[in-house]
């Protein structure tokens, strides 16, 4: 009798112990998601006021924002989930630029873009070069990601800046479409039933391959390959001792990340209606750094509140003065002190696993 009451007190502690976090769990969830909220129906709810009210430059801006926290993206699923602190990810980006201008240059012309071993035209078909741009991001992605992923640390870095770095100097002296002038594209490439040309239109296409991006980042994450990226950053000995190479698993995440940040780069470049070397350099990687850091490294969400942040001040602060970089520096200084997970960090509150 004496032990069923000692269980009947311990379960009933139990109990009350596995039910007080609750709440507390379900005030995290809700703040959390209340933020996630807000900021992306803002960011489709701002351009789509602006657009009606005539304010054409804010819907490019949003535009803009949009493309660079895609390309924000793609970096933390290599920086932020598998830990890999690549310092050449503009090679992506610029390269899934010069996709989509070279190839609305030849479909402007109306010449091939090669001939030999067989014809490949230009087009001005948006998913004909998105896809070119993911497929050829995600094998040079590979072929860097072979080499640079036998490495760790600084030598990492040092690696992948160097390939993007060799990048950025073969599109500079490339005459055939531009060199260092750059490349203009003079038609905007299409797409199917809607109208690319049209500002709030393109917005929403850029829009869409942000949530869709960020959604395929979730699934990842939450899927027993994620599980293994997270691992392989946290302890890959302890992931290999369970008979799971990590190699492989950074590589895949290097090569998804980079197709994601190359897409982005093709959607920037029919943005802007030109490409040139400095969608390569090394300056633009550095900040999609900063970026992902003032949003919160390994925040599903950090890359989007970070490329408003930086592009607001750009934009605002840059029309100021031309020193708008000292106080980004400065903000970047405080979140690095005082909001270590970012300002999604701050906003949001803490992960569960950290």
């Amino acid at each position: 009798m004496t032990n069923n009451t000692s269980l009947s007190n311990s379960a009933s502690r139990g109990t009350t112990v596995d039910a007080a976090p609750a709440p507390k769990a379900d005030r995290h969830f809700d703040r959390k998601g209340l933020v996630q909220m807000t900021l992306l129906g803002l960011l489709l709810l701002l351009p789509v006021v602006a657009y009606f009210s005539g304010q054409i430059y804010y819907v490019n801006l949003a535009s803009r924002i949009t493309i660079i926290a895609m390309a924000a993206v793609g970096l933390n699923l290599a920086i932020g989930y598998g830990g890999m602190v690549s310092f050449g990810h503009a090679a992506y980006f610029g390269l899934g630029g010069y996709v989509a201008g070279i190839s609305a240059y030849h479909a402007f012309d109306l010449t091939p873009f090669m001939t030999w071993p067989f014809s490949v035209p230009g087009s001005d078909n948006l998913l004909v070069i998105w896809l070119a741009a993911m497929l050829l991001c995600g094998l040079l992605a590979l072929a860097i990601g072979a080499i640079s992923l036998r490495t760790t640390g600084v030598y990492f870095i040092m690696i992948t800046l160097a390939f993007a770095q060799m990048i950025y100097y073969f599109a500079n002296s490339w005459p055939t479409y531009g060199g260092e002038d750059g490349l203009p594209i003079y038609i905007r490439n299409t797409l199917p039933v809607v109208d690319s040309s049209d500002a709030l239109t393109y917005f929403l296409i850029c829009f869409t391959g942000l949530v869709l991006a960020m959604a395929i980042t979730s699934r990842l994450m939450k899927s027993r390959f994620g599980a293994a990226l997270t691992m392989a950053r946290l302890n890959d000995v302890r992931l290999a001792t369970a008979g799971i190479s990590p190699y492989p698993i950074r590589l895949v995440a290097f090569v998804i990340s980079a197709a994601i940040t190359g897409l982005a780069g093709a959607l920037y470049a029919d943005l802007n209606g030109f490409v040139s070397p400095t969608m390569l350099s090394w300056h633009f990687s550095g900040e999609l750094m900063v970026i992902v850091i003032l949003g919160g490294v390994g925040r599903l969400y950090g890359p989007l509140a970070g490329a408003v942040l930086f592009v607001m001040m750009e934009t605002f602060l840059g029309g100021v003065t031309q020193y708008w970089q000292l106080f980004l520096g400065l903000v970047l200084l405080g979140v690095v002190l005082f909001a270590k997970h970012g300002v999604m960090g701050w906003l949001a509150g803490r992960e569960r696993n950290e």
